[in-house]
């Protein structure tokens, strides 16, 4: 019944969902002081009249070679509160996240959440039903340990992990196979309203977020060779489970506020370059499905922004090794074709792809909505392949790898 599962190019489980677990995981929580000040604005009789400044950010840069090391989101531990902010921190301190598809902890969902944990935020997650217990237990022998920690030394910390398969609006959309499967027995209110509800029931409201789910059962086969149902339920467990999530979320979300620097709630996804690229091998309609995700956002994002001042933007990663990703069969072959072809020749870490979510999310990024933010080493830029042989004689710089 599992389909296979493929987050590094942006491919999940069989029925994407939420972990519930009513264990409260505690560590000291990783949060970065700075005094976000609201930038008041005269009302404006016509956007032709905006006049612009620009200001200048002077940044100095080493001579030394360039390095490419992994890179983390730095927040401020507690003994150092009370020194100096200088730059402009990512501060989430007060904002309430909650992550729709984490499972295990090497996944894009995973380093989304760690991101915006080292940022201050509190965080909620959730793990498609079937991959709960693994998840629960993994988290509570300390498993995960190793991977929480984050950048000043503290363990992330998960308040609440909450089951949800994303591909249920409502109990009513169950069907009595599922209901009756043994890997959904003991679990509850997990369907997206069901969850919904719960958070709101527990918490009040939300500041964050993030879709982390995706599914296509024949992600195997060419496009010529997808069912109708293949093709649907990557749609479905893809495309509108986001849309799903953030109609019933939307009203929990504490809006942003106008004119102002601390423009609030966010949301956002991840899509894959096979939206708009061929990219054989990953078929099954998962590519028509990113490709109507990213539409949504922009959809979204204006339907989302004028009710409710909710910001929708989406995530265009690059492949990852993630457990997912490596049952697809073919990721290293990605990776390798990345980094041979790439601006930026160097594998792509997750934590990238967490920290730019982390700016997404943050007062830094409250002008920005409806748009792909790619995050790839620059290949979405590339318009072939400059390890092809026909390319031998051009002397490209690059590196051997």
């Amino acid at each position: 019944m599992a389909a296979t599962a493929a987050s590094g190019l942006q491919l999940a489980s069989a029925r994407p969902c939420i972990a519930s677990s009513r264990r409260v995981f505690k560590a000291g929580a990783a949060t970065l002081d700075a005094n976000s000040k609201a930038v008041s604005w005269t009302k404006l009789a016509s956007a032709r009249n905006l006049s612009q400044s620009l200001v200048p950010f002077w940044r100095n840069f080493a001579s030394s070679s360039v390095k490419f090391n992994k890179v983390v989101t730095k927040a401020m531990s507690e003994s150092s509160e009370t020194k100096p902010v200088s730059g402009l921190p990512i501060d989430l301190k007060g904002k309430r996240a909650f992550i729709a598809g984490v499972a295990d902890d090497n996944g894009y969902g995973w380093a989304i959440a760690k991101s915006l944990a080292a940022a201050g935020a509190e965080i909620l997650v959730g793990t498609w039903v079937p991959a709960l217990n693994i998840f629960e237990t993994s988290l509570r022998r300390g498993k995960f340990d190793e991977s929480r920690v984050l950048p000043d030394g503290s363990l992330m910390e998960i308040t609440k992990v909450y089951p949800l398969d994303a591909v249920f609006d409502n109990p009513d959309d169950v069907p009595e196979d599922i209901k009756s499967n043994k890997r959904y027995a003991g679990s509850s209110n997990w369907t997206v309203k069901e969850v919904a509800e719960s958070v709101k029931h527990d918490f009040g409201s939300i500041d964050i977020l993030v879709h982390s789910l995706a599914n296509g059962p024949e992600v195997s086969k060419p496009l010529l060779e997808t069912s109708r149902n293949g093709y649907l339920a990557a749609l479905s467990a893809s495309s509108y489970s986001y849309v799903s999530l953030l109609k019933h979320f939307l009203p929990l979300m504490n809006p942003g506020m106008s004119f102002s620097i601390a423009a609030g709630g966010s949301s956002l996804s991840l899509t894959y370059i096979a939206s708009e690229r061929i990219i054989p091998g990953y078929g099954g309609g998962m590519s028509s499905a990113k490709a109507a995700l990213e539409s949504d956002t922009r959809v979204l994002a204006f339907e989302a922004g004028r009710k409710h001042k909710i910001r929708v933007n989406t995530i265009s990663a690059g492949p990852l090794r993630s457990r997912a990703a490596k049952a697809i069969g073919f990721i290293d072959t990605m990776i390798e074709y990345s980094i041979a072809n790439a601006p930026l020749q160097k594998e792509l870490s997750a934590d990238e792809v967490g920290n730019a979510a982390a700016f997404l999310a943050s007062p830094l990024a409250s002008a920005i909505t409806g748009a792909i933010i790619y995050v790839d080493n620059g290949l979405n830029a590339m318009g072939v392949g400059v390890d092809s042989p026909i390319f031998k004689d051009l002397n490209i710089p690059g590196d051997k790898h």
